[in-house]
């Protein structure tokens, strides 16, 4: 089956198998073995496994099977029900056993699981950041190093404090050294360039942002994260601890209404103005892509020299998954040009410059 078709896949079945197949090559075996238990849901006498299975549209594009975990990892981190700890744990690997306790979980806990089919994953996954300063950093060579920095789709926000966290890019150190955040990912390639850096300002949207301050909203984020992946989890738990002290700034906007208020603004000389965002242009209408690309190049066409307009994306290549960091900024460089290829959370980057 080609890449494309992929997210073609309507059969639940069929995209459950693919999801945990998925898990496995991301070396995350624990998670890959609950979510093949979802098929023992199916089988069982639960809403929850009847709405699974008939589940009208495209059952992988809508991470349907990750809703399903996030919902029983949810469970466990809260500490209603524990016995999956031993599977998330990876000491317990029998797939019989595991099936027949995810499908009792379903019919007991059926009104508990039942709202995590309403929406997709929340990935707010702090070291998707660390590709988006390696482009502030390319484009500081190029525009200079202030930049204000506006996110779509901004979940919690917890790119949102990205000034606030502390980078080893190939060598390369960015941010205050005195965080909890510590993002240092494998880095292929040459470095970026060694050059300053300033966020001037930065803030975020989300047309249901998440308050990562409010523990309960804190802990349902959190259970997106797959449990094998303890790093994750650790950056989850260091944002949480940062914005307690001090929450991003998030409004509650449609993304297409937040670029064109964000470009309407006055804009201070010698700040590039930068809309940026990470593996969420698939979950927007094209009407609303549409929309926001020509804004952008609407205002990009009246950018300056003293007042540039630059917009990152970290996003899936739907053609062959792989994520990318791509840039373009006015004046200068109106089309696309990627820089580097990411790993989905944030673990490596290959640069390409």
């Amino acid at each position: 089956m080609g890449d494309r078709a992929v997210m073609e896949i309507t059969d639940v079945r069929e995209a459950i198998d693919w999801q945990a197949n998925h898990c496995e090559k991301a070396n995350a075996p624990c998670t890959a073995r609950v979510i093949r238990a979802e098929l023992a849901i199916l089988e069982g006498n639960s809403a929850t496994g009847r709405r699974i299975a008939n589940w009208q549209g495209l059952s992988l594009e809508d991470a349907l099977p990750l809703r399903v975990a996030a919902g029983l990892h949810y469970l466990f981190l809260s500490g209603e029900d524990k016995r999956l700890e031993p599977i998330y744990a990876g000491l317990t690997s029998d797939q019989k056993a595991i099936d027949a306790l995810v499908a009792e979980m379903a019919e007991m806990y059926d009104a508990r699981l039942m709202p995590w089919l309403d929406s997709p994953p929340q990935t707010n996954e702090a070291g998707r950041s660390a590709s988006i300063i390696a482009g502030l950093l390319w484009l500081s060579e190029r525009l200079g190093p202030c930049f204000e920095l506006n996110e779509l789709g901004a979940s919690a926000g917890v790119n949102t404090m990205m000034e606030r966290y502390r980078y080893d890019l190939g060598g390369v150190s960015v941010g205050p050294e005195r965080t909890p955040m510590q993002i240092r990912p494998e880095w292929r390639g040459s470095a970026p360039p060694r050059v300053p850096l300033e966020i001037t300002a930065i803030r975020g949207c989300d047309v249901a942002p998440v308050d990562i301050s409010d523990p309960v909203q804190a802990l349902r984020l959190k259970s997106y994260v797959w449990p094998d992946a303890t790093e994750r989890l650790a950056r989850i738990d260091a944002a949480i601890t940062l914005a307690a002290d001090n929450p991003p700034d998030l409004v509650s906007m449609d993304a297409g209404d937040f670029v064109e208020n964000c470009l309407a603004a006055p804009q201070k000389k010698g700040v590039t103005r930068a809309i940026f965002h990470s593996v969420m242009w698939q979950y927007m209408s094209v009407e609303t892509r549409d929309r926001i690309t020509a804004a952008m190049e609407e205002a990009g066409s009246k950018a300056t020299a003293d007042k540039p307009l630059a917009w990152l994306r970290l996003e899936t290549n739907r053609e062959t998954f792989r994520h990318e960091l791509r840039v373009r900024y006015w004046p200068g460089h109106e089309e696309w040009v990627q820089l580097a290829e990411a790993h989905p959370h944030g673990a490596w980057i290959e640069w390409y410059e």
